[in-house]
């Protein structure tokens, strides 16, 4: 459990497949198998310690453009963004369709889409909103990274 929601996690045998934002009067659930429980821990270990590096298998399936724009994302430091823009230009896309990438992302956090911002340093998107509450997850976690 985060202080903003219930982190719901997804695996596939060895594979870390989804990370989900859930309503914080979920009911809690203990984690089922070997690998959802090293993934709740270094959750847990990542909301203790912001710079906390994360070392978990993914099973990242998206497009080929989506794949791109992700692992530019894991390439940013905690404590540090980028603007759609600069992900845009390093890829040869736009920042709509970088934009759209992260939307998409099912590994939130762990492929930490947050640390990407408007050009103009304004908080930008974030799961596919721009405002209510998801906006306040990414206000949340950046803040958390001292951002």
């Amino acid at each position: 459990m985060a202080p903003f929601a219930v982190l719901g996690v997804c695996t596939e045998e060895d594979w870390l497949t989804e990370i989900d934002y859930l309503p914080l009067n979920t009911s809690l659930m203990a984690p089922s198998t070997p690998l959802a429980k090293e993934v709740c821990a270094q959750l847990q270990a990542y909301l203790s310690d912001p710079r906390y590096t994360f070392d978990l298998s993914l099973h990242i399936s998206g497009t080929v453009h989506q794949r791109r724009v992700w692992e530019q994302i894991q390439d940013i430091p905690s404590g540090q963004t980028c603007s759609y823009a600069d992900i845009a230009v390093k890829i040869h896309s736009a920042p709509r369709a970088v934009g759209r990438a992260c939307g998409a992302n099912k590994i939130p956090i762990v492929i930490p889409c947050h640390r990407i911002i408007a050009k103009n340093g304004g908080l930008g998107g974030f799961m596919n909103a721009r405002d209510g509450e998801p906006l306040e997850i990414k206000r949340w976690l950046l803040q958390h990274e001292s951002i």
